[in-house]
C-alpha cells in the first residue's frame, strides 16, 4: 500500500496547483498572487426594500441546479427527498445533456455503438423513474413532456409529474458536455466569446438546438428562478476543494487538481451568479427581495473523506439511485432506455468511489445563529436571499420571530456566525463572493464582519476582513467564519484554510482586528465547533482525517495553539457536538464513519479520551450538545448549579429534528412537533432563564423556534 501523502508534501503539492490555476477548478490559468485585502467594499446595514413576506407567498419551492443527471440523487440526497416528502414541491434543473461519450453500458455486456442522442434520453428517464418513485407512484408512471421557451431563443425541455400535493417539474437544457471544438463548461464560464449548443435528446418534444453564451446562462437560470420563485435553492459546490492526486488518491473523474468534476465547479458558479442576478432585478421591479435560502452541496468530496450516511439512511439513496439506473430488461416504454444502466442494481454500492455513502454541505455552518437581546428576547442571524438578515422574537418566550430586518453584506454565501462580545455587542461574520464575474473576470472570496455600535445599537457598516490565503484561488477555498467571544473582550475568528488547516484573526477589546495566523495541525473538514470554558479559555475542535482535532488556550487570554492528539476514534461527520462541564473537562460527541448512534467522548486534564456509547439517539449527520442543569422531576432544571446533564441536537434518521437530554441507556431522544424539517443544520441554544431552544429555517425560507421539555428517564 503507498504511503499516506504527508503534510508537507500536500502543502508543495497546493502551492503548484495553485501556480498552475487549472482551467474548471482554479479559473484562468497564471492566476496572480493578490493581498489577502478585502476586495470591494462591503454595503452599509440597512436593505433598502423589505422582503417577500410568507403570506404572501402560496407555496414554498425547492429548486435544485445540477451539472448532470443524477448529481441531484448523489449530492443532494436525502435532503431533497425529504423536502419532497414534506409536501414541498420541487423543480430540478440540468444543465448538460451528461451524453459523456454516448455510451450507456451495460455491466458483462459488450459495449453498444456510442449514440449520444439516446444516452441522454435514457438518463432522463432514469430521473423520471427516480422522481416517481420519491412521489410514491410506480416508477414507469408516464409524465407530461413540454417546451419551455426561455431567453435568449433557449427551449428546454419540461417534464411535469405530480401525486396530491407532491409536484415534481423536471428541466432539461440539455447543453451538450462536448461541443463543438471540444468546447466544455469551464470555456463557458471563462474565456470571452464562448459558444456552446444544447444536444437533442432522442424523443425529446425539444425539436431545434440551442445557443449559448456565457450570459445566455446566466440569464436562463435567473428566469427560471424568477419563473418559479423558490424559497429553497440547492446547488453544487462553486469552489471545490484542492486534491493531490496520487496513487493513493487517483484522480478518477476528478477535474484537474481538485476534488470534482469539471462541470460540478462552472455550473456552481453560473448558479450564484444568477442567483445575485435574479435577486437584485427582482427587488429593483417589485420594490421586495425575494425570500429564499441557499444550500450548497459537495461532489467528489465524499470520495476523498470518511463516509457518514448510516446504512438506514444509505438504503434509502440507494433505492432512488437503483431506480435511476434502471435494467436493459425494464419495459418502460422508452426505446432509448430505461435508465443509465451503469448507476443500475447495487453498483453504486460496490463502487470504490463511494459518492452514494455520503451527503456533505459545503457551507456546515448552522443557520440561523441564535442569541438572546438584553431584553430576553430570541434573536437569530441568518442569510435570506443573498443578504444577512435578523429576526427578532415578537416578545419574549412568545416562539414567534417578526419580520426579517436586512443587514446586506451581500452577495453572502449561507456560511455566518454571531457571538455577543463582553461588552454586549453582537458581532456578525460572513464569507462573502466578493467578485464572481467569469469570462476572465474576477473570482473571489472573502471574510466580512457587522459590528453592533452598542448593545442592542444599530449596526456599524461592514469591514472586509480578506482570507488567510495571499492568491485569491486559495482564498475560494476557505471554510466557514466560526467565533466566539472570551471575557477579556476579544473576538476570535476561525476559518479552514486551502490547503484544510486552522487560521485565526482575532479582534482586541477595542475592536481592532489583528493579522491573519495559521494554526498548524493536520488536514480538517470544514464543520468548525467553537466554545469557551468557565475560565475563559478558547477552544475549537474539528474533524480530521484519522481523529478530531483539538486547538485552544492554555491560559485566559494567551495565544489559540493546537493541543496534542487524545486517541479519539475516526469521526464520520463533518461536525462535532462539543461542550464543556462546570469542572472544565470537554465532552465530544459524534458518530464514528458511517455508525447509527454516536459515541460521548470525555477528556480531562489529563487529555486521555474516555469513550461510551449513546445508544438511542439514532441518526444522521451533525450534532449539537450543551452541558444544561439536569432535569428534575417537574421538567425544569434543579437549579443548584452542580447537577448537570448533555443536551442533545440532531436528525432522526428520517432527517426530523430530535433532542435530548442525558447520554445514558435510559434517555431517549424527543422528535419535534409536525415532524419540522430544517434546511441544513439547526441550532441549538441554552438559555440558563429560558431553557433549550431549538432554532432552524423551513424550506420556506421562514425561520421556526422549538422550546422542547425535558425527555423522561428509564
Amino acid at each position: 500500500m503507498p504511503a499516506r501523502t504527508t503534510r508537507r508534501q500536500a502543502l508543495a503539492a497546493v502551492a503548484a496547483l495553485s501556480a498552475a490555476a487549472a482551467a474548471g477548478c482554479s479559473g484562468r490559468p497564471g492566476s496572480s498572487a493578490a493581498p489577502a485585502a478585502p476586495a470591494r467594499t462591503t454595503s452599509s446595514p440597512g436593505a433598502a426594500e423589505p422582503f417577500t413576506s410568507a403570506a404572501g407567498d402560496k407555496h414554498a419551492t425547492l429548486l435544485q441546479v445540477m451539472a448532470h443527471p443524477d448529481d441531484d440523487l448523489y449530492f443532494m440526497n436525502p435532503d431533497n427527498e425529504h423536502v419532497l416528502r414534506s409536501g414541498v414541491p420541487v423543480v430540478s434543473v440540468y444543465v448538460t445533456a451528461g451524453e459523456a461519450l454516448g455510451v450507456n453500458r451495460v455491466a458483462g455486456r459488450p459495449l453498444p455503438p456510442p449514440d449520444k442522442a439516446a444516452y441522454s434520453a435514457a438518463r432522463h428517464q432514469g430521473l423520471r423513474q427516480a422522481y416517481a418513485q420519491m412521489l410514491g407512484l410506480h416508477q414507469f408512471t408516464p409524465w407530461h413532456r413540454s417546451v419551455l421557451n426561455l431567453p435568449g431563443g433557449v427551449k428546454a425541455e419540461s417534464n411535469v409529474l405530480a401525486n396530491g400535493t407532491r409536484r415534481v417539474r423536471l428541466i432539461f437544457l440539455n447543453i451538450a458536455m462536448l461541443s463543438e471544438g471540444h468546447i466544455r463548461m469551464p470555456d463557458l464560464w471563462d474565456t470571452p466569446g464562448t459558444v456552446m449548443r444544447s444536444l437533442l435528446a432522442e424523443g425529446s418534444p425539444v425539436l431545434h438546438p440551442s445557443s449559448y453564451v456565457h450570459q445566455t446562462l446566466v440569464d436562463v437560470l435567473a428566469e427560471i428562478m424568477d419563473r418559479y420563485r423558490p424559497t429553497l435553492i440547492h446547488t453544487l459546490d462553486p469552489d471545490p476543494d484542492f486534491q493531490v492526486h496520487d496513487l493513493l488518491h487517483p484522480r478518477d473523474n476528478d477535474q484537474p487538481g481538485c476534488s470534482d468534476h469539471r462541470d460540478h465547479t462552472p455550473v456552481a458558479l453560473f448558479t450564484w451568479k444568477a442567483i445575485a442576478q435574479w435577486a437584485a432585478e427582482s427587488t429593483r421591479r417589485d420594490k421586495e427581495a425575494p425570500r429564499f435560502t441557499t444550500t450548497s452541496f459537495r461532489g467528489y468530496y465524499n470520495q476523498r473523506w470518511p463516509h457518514n450516511l448510516p446504512p438506514a439512511v444509505l438504503a434509502q439513496k440507494a433505492r432512488v439511485i437503483k431506480a435511476y439506473g434502471g435494467s436493459p430488461a425494464w419495459k418502460c416504454g422508452d426505446s432509448a432506455g430505461c435508465g443509465d444502466y451503469s448507476q443500475g442494481g447495487v453498483r453504486p454500492l460496490k463502487n470504490r468511489k463511494g459518492w452514494i455513502r455520503s451527503t456533505h454541505y459545503r457551507y456546515p455552518s448552522a443557520l440561523p445563529t441564535p442569541t438572546t437581546d438584553r431584553e430576553g428576547r430570541l434573536v437569530a442571524y441568518g442569510v435570506l436571499g443573498t443578504q444577512a438578515v435578523r429576526w427578532r422574537e415578537t416578545a419574549r418566550g412568545s416562539g414567534r420571530f417578526g419580520a426579517p430586518l436586512g443587514l446586506g453584506g451581500g452577495p453572502l454565501a449561507p456560511a455566518l456566525s454571531a457571538v455577543t462580545d463582553s461588552a454586549g455587542r453582537q458581532v456578525l461574520l460572513a464569507l462573502r463572493f466578493a467578485a464572481l464575474d467569469g469570462q476572465g473576470g474576477a473570482n473571489m472570496r472573502e471574510i466580512v464582519a457587522l459590528e453592533q455600535s452598542r448593545p442592542d445599537g444599530p449596526f456599524r457598516a461592514w469591514t472586509g476582513l480578506g482570507t488567510p490565503e495571499a492568491n485569491p484561488e486559495l482564498g475560494r477555498r476557505i471554510g466557514c467564519p466560526t467565533a466566539v467571544a472570551t471575557p477579556d473582550g476579544k473576538v476570535h475568528l476561525f476559518v479552514r484554510t486551502a490547503e484544510k488547516g486552522l487560521a485565526t484573526r482575532v479582534r482586541d477589546a477595542d475592536g481592532r482586528w489583528g493579522p491573519w495566523e495559521r494554526l498548524g495541525g493536520a488536514e480538517i473538514q470544514d464543520g468548525l465547533t467553537a466554545l469557551v470554558d468557565g475560565k475563559g479559555r478558547a477552544h475549537v475542535v474539528a474533524p480530521g482525517r484519522d481523529t478530531v482535532h483539538h486547538w485552544s488556550q492554555e491560559r485566559p487570554g494567551g495565544p489559540v495553539t493546537l493541543r496534542p492528539a487524545a486517541g479519539l476514534p475516526r469521526p464520520g461527520g463533518n461536525q462535532i457536538g462539543a461542550a464543556l462541564a462546570p469542572d472544565g473537562a470537554l465532552s465530544l460527541i459524534y458518530r464514528t464513519p458511517a455508525a447509527t448512534v454516536p459515541a460521548l467522548h470525555g477528556t480531562g486534564a489529563d487529555d486521555v479520551a474516555k469513550s461510551r456509547t449513546v445508544p438511542h439517539f439514532e441518526g444522521y449527520g451533525a450534532i449539537a450538545a450543551h452541558t444544561v442543569p439536569e432535569p428534575g422531576n417537574n421538567g425544569k432544571g434543579n437549579g443548584d448549579g452542580k447537577a448537570t446533564t448533555l443536551l442533545l441536537l440532531g436528525r432522526s434518521l428520517d432527517g426530523d429534528v430530535q433532542v435530548q437530554w442525558g447520554t445514558g441507556s435510559g434517555d431517549r431522544p424527543l422528535r419535534s412537533p409536525g415532524h419540522l424539517t430544517p434546511v441544513g443544520t439547526p441550532a441549538l441554544l441554552a438559555d440558563p432563564d429560558q431553557g433549550a431552544c431549538v432554532v432552524g429555517v423551513a424550506p420556506d425560507a421562514t425561520p421556526w423556534i422549538w422550546r422542547p421539555r425535558p425527555t423522561s428517564t428509564a
